[in-house]
């Protein structure tokens, strides 16, 4: 058993090897865009709770199955993005939240004179992962674009037409993204953007959160407990 932060728990057999730590997912960073942390706690702070018990509940070293065939980091094991997706809908989805899909009908009225479109297929959509109550999560281990998106975009919409009021966005650390393949993009790259891009008076209350894991966290393991 391994003594962490006053609590017991049980020494993990991770690729053959013991976990001499815990591999817990932790929120390492958190930014506050349109007020979004001060509204989410003052509405939302039950739903806080759970989001914060998802994360802890994501063991990320079940999910280092991804073996790199890269140049520059051959054979390493790397954090999987699509098991990890699904390990955190494992745990929203056990806490009663919902995938939202939002049917789209292209408008075909802007053609300029004379142009000939090619026929739509039917079935186009936009898709939030989790909502519950009127909060909605976006968990993002992905492509620069669609942290932008999400948060400038499809909460935006999904406001609009009035399935949320406030958005919450999970996404990697750098030091997080080192442990995966290349192209991921993470915390501090996002918030930088949002920071020096400003507030539009369309954006609605969104909290960005950064999350690492206990493995790849360099500091005391302790104070991840507190």
């Amino acid at each position: 058993m391994l003594l962490l932060g006053g609590k017991r728990f049980p020494k993990r057999q991770v690729n053959g090897k013991i976990a001499n730590r815990l591999s817990r997912m932790i929120i390492a960073g958190e930014y506050s865009f349109n007020g979004g942390k001060e509204f989410i706690n003052k509405k939302y702070k039950h739903l806080l709770g759970e989001i914060k018990d998802v994360i802890s509940a994501v063991d990320a070293n079940q999910h280092k199955t991804k073996k790199s065939k890269e140049k520059t980091m051959s054979g390493k094991m790397l954090f999987n993005p699509v098991s990890l997706n699904k390990a955190f809908a494992k745990e929203f989805y056990a806490r009663q939240w919902r995938k939202v899909k939002l049917k789209c009908d292209y408008p075909t009225d802007y053609y300029v004179k004379d142009y000939e479109p090619g026929r739509m297929k039917g079935g186009a959509f936009r898709e939030m992962d989790f909502i519950k109550e009127g909060l909605g999560i976006e968990v993002q281990f992905g492509k620069y674009a669609f942290m932008v998106y999400n948060v400038c975009a499809k909460m935006t919409i999904f406001n609009k037409i009035g399935f949320i009021d406030a958005g919450l966005e999970i996404v990697a650390t750098k030091r997080f993204v080192d442990e995966m393949s290349t192209g991921v993009s993470y915390f501090e790259q996002f918030i930088w953007d949002l920071d020096n891009r400003g507030v539009s008076n369309i954006d609605i209350p969104v909290l960005i959160l950064g999350v690492d894991s206990t493995t790849t966290h360099k500091g005391s393991p302790v104070a991840l407990f507190r």
